[in-house]
């Protein structure tokens, strides 16, 4: 069985194309979104999910969320006293998504198609295919996020002809691409975005103008509860201000409480530069598509921030007409991800789409250009693959070194637009060594190879010898050797995950938990009777105990988080 995975970096969904249809699968809780979030409970198991998400406000120094973000790099993230790579985090989250839907299913699921921002670079995609390893996935296919939106979209549209952007602004990246849908193929036209851009960056735009507008001393920011408290409710602002025109933020610190009203202009204010960013990646993909946007038929909203007015306004404003809001932003890229799903496994009702996609950034090495016959100007950027080629695609390019007698060839691989070489996503380097001779006799083909996967693969040719040598990425610590691959999954397999058939108990503790901290009086006090009643439940392993006392917890949970103003009138359900 192959499933469609969008592991996001704020949540994360799994599909299946079933019955000529893409479906989302619903995990445990009975709910299809699961927070990329990962927490070490008190006797060391694994939390992933909402009750995870609650516990980065109770216990931040054992949970983490956005790890997305760090993919392709060697971070090291403590949970507690252990610590654990960007990969494994995103490990957990998948094996969680993978038991959901065997339990759904009925039947192992070995493989997955897993979508990634379109302008991850080849150390985050082999990070992620590692992730999925981990998790005990084969990954059949990284999928870009905007390639499967426009899956998800186009499948509707089989019949027709029709020209259409895909505008995703998740919630930890930004990604653009332009499509052309014709006679049931594909094309992915250009592709642009940025990577640092989501809605994770608006709600910190958010916490800023709160700490102004309170005039917060730094030294608040150094306290990670406080700063998951008021992160959150910043999210929660700003999904509210989706549906009404002004909220209100409270939140306390220690004795201190603080309360902000917000609107939707404030926001427009506070994140103008966010909204700024979001030009030059449309105005770049619509000038390589070769397009204006009078030719587009549609503007397609991908990623749970479009939901925002500003943004949408924004949108709107860019092209001239409102987007389409036929499909939920949340869940169109899982959906596209199962109809790649269908495509890998050959479903006869995808038997007549072809779908293809470009590389979205410029890929080649560092070079030396000859200014006269003295001198050499270094650090220069030569593209081998330009941005948005085709793909899969193989180019070449003959390289010589610059001085007779030279003993090898340093090959610094980049990925960017700039022209100068340092000023681009460096990806690898790879020491060639060459034959004694004159420069122009010991020449060097480079030959870069880029598949659907959005993977990199560089070959290095002496002319002279014929000798080749694949291209062995080094110094690139975002890439885990086969052996660093099963020793931390021999790690994992260590660790106690939290029996799927419990984790809404856990969830419901966790929720509690963190609107204890919230409360004070009567309520805090109420609260705390009521999760100890539901503790002492739990302790007696009595099934329909723990289910009866789990619902009166969350009527509990529910009306305190339905009320304006926390309730010091709350009453004990006991």
């Amino acid at each position: 069985m192959i499933v469609g995975i969008d592991l996001g970096t704020t949540n994360s969904l799994i599909a299946v194309w079933q019955d000529g249809a893409p479906r989302l699968i619903p995990n445990s809780l009975g709910e299809v979104m699961t927070p990329s979030c990962v927490s070490i409970d008190d006797d060391g198991t694994v939390l992933v999910g909402r009750a995870a998400r609650d516990r980065l406000q109770t216990h931040p120094a054992h949970s983490a969320a956005l790890f997305k973000r760090h993919m392709g790099s060697a971070k090291a993230i403590p949970l507690g006293t252990r610590s654990f790579r960007p990969e494994e985090l995103s490990a957990l989250v998948l094996r969680a998504l993978k038991e959901d839907a065997e339990a759904a299913l009925g039947m192992p699921v070995t493989e997955a198609i897993i979508t990634v921002p379109a302008y991850f670079s080849d150390a985050q995609r082999k990070a992620t295919r590692a992730a999925g390893q981990l998790a005990g996935l084969t990954v059949e296919r990284l999928l870009n996020e905007p390639t499967a939106a426009a899956l998800a979209y186009g499948i509707h549209l089989r019949d027709r002809e029709s020209k259409f952007l895909v505008f995703d602004l998740g919630g930890g990246t930004f990604d653009v691409s332009v499509l052309d849908l014709f006679e049931n193929v594909m094309e992915v036209r250009a592709s642009g975005g940025d990577n640092f851009l989501g809605g994770e960056d608006f709600v910190a735009c958010l916490v800023d103008l709160f700490f102004a507008t309170h005039k917060l001393a730094p030294s608040y920011r150094k306290e990670p509860a406080f700063m998951q408290r008021l992160g959150a409710q910043m999210e929660l602002a700003k999904r509210a201000l989706s549906d009404a025109p002004r909220t209100v933020v409270r939140v306390s610190a220690g004795k201190a409480d603080f309360e902000m009203a917000l609107d939707q202009a404030m926001l427009a204010q506070a994140c103008a530069p966010l909204l700024a960013r979001l030009r030059a990646p449309v105005d770049r993909a619509l000038r390589d598509a070769g397009m204006g946007c009078d030719e587009l038929d549609n503007i397609v909203l991908a990623g749970g921030a479009t939901r925002m007015p500003v943004v949408r306004r924004m949108v709107e404003a860019m092209f001239g007409r409102p987007p389409a809001c036929g499909i939920n932003p949340d869940e169109v890229v899982a959906l596209g991800a199962a109809v790649q799903a269908g495509l890998c496994g050959n479903d006869a009702a995808l038997d007549d789409v072809v779908m293809t996609d470009v590389a979205p950034y410029s890929l080649g090495i560092d070079v030396s250009v000859k200014m006269d016959e003295q001198t050499y100007s270094h650090g220069h950027f030569d593209p081998i693959i330009e941005r948005n080629s085709m793909v899969p695609i193989s180019r070449v390019k003959h390289y010589a070194p610059v001085s007779d007698y030279q003993q090898y060839l340093d090959i610094h691989v980049y990925q960017g637009e700039s022209r100068r070489a340092d000023e681009n996503i460096v990806l690898g380097a790879l020491h060639v060594a060459l034959p004694r001779g004159l420069r122009h006799e010991c020449g060097v083909e480079v030959r870069f190879t880029y598949d659907v996967n959005g993977i990199l693969q560089v070959e290095a040719t002496v002319l002279r010898t014929g000798e080749t040598r694949s291209l062995v990425i080094e110094d690139n610590p975002g890439v885990l050797s086969k052996a660093e691959i099963a020793e931390r999954l021999a790690s994992l397999a260590d660790l106690k995950i939290h029996p799927r058939d419990r984790i809404e108990f856990r969830t419901a503790v966790a929720r509690g938990d963190r609107l204890y901290q919230q409360l004070r009086g009567d309520a805090r006090e109420a609260l705390g009777t009521q999760l100890l009643q539901f503790e002492s439940a739990l302790a007696s392993q009595d099934r329909r105990q723990c289910e009866l006392a789990c619902k009166a917890l969350l009527r509990v949970l529910d009306a305190i988080e339905s009320t304006p103003v926390l309730a010091p009138e709350l009453v004990n359900e006991g």
